[in-house]
């Protein structure tokens, strides 16, 4: 009897852990694609040019340098408004895009997304 419980009690503990893990992947991917989907609605930059493209990102990441560095809240005060990155007419359609990408971030910090 002392030989059964030996070997049955190990056995009864690896077909229990070997359990918990099917549980967690089979659950976590509907709660991965619902925050992946939430997220993936408000810092996808709008179709357009690459510039345009990289000025809502940059407009992204501006406004979570200003929160953290306490400086104004303000995306024609920043840096990269003032100054872009590009040349000629792709200017308008950088800071039109760095002022959406800004305000979108600003949107989702305050309803509490971050």
């Amino acid at each position: 009897m002392k030989k059964m419980i030996g070997f049955t009690a190990p056995l009864i503990a690896v077909a229990l852990m070997s359990i918990a893990p099917a549980f967690v992947r089979a659950q976590a991917p509907s709660t991965n694609n619902q925050t992946q989907s939430t997220a993936a609605e408000w810092n996808t930059p709008p179709a357009g040019t690459e510039q345009a493209q990289q000025g809502y990102r940059d407009g992204i990441e501006a406004l979570q340098l200003d929160r953290a560095a306490k400086r104004t809240i303000d995306a024609k005060v920043s840096h990269l408004y003032v100054h872009p990155p590009v040349k000629g007419a792709a200017k308008e359609q950088y800071r039109a895009s760095f002022v959406a990408g800004y305000e979108a971030a600003m949107k989702h910090t305050t309803a509490g997304g971050e």
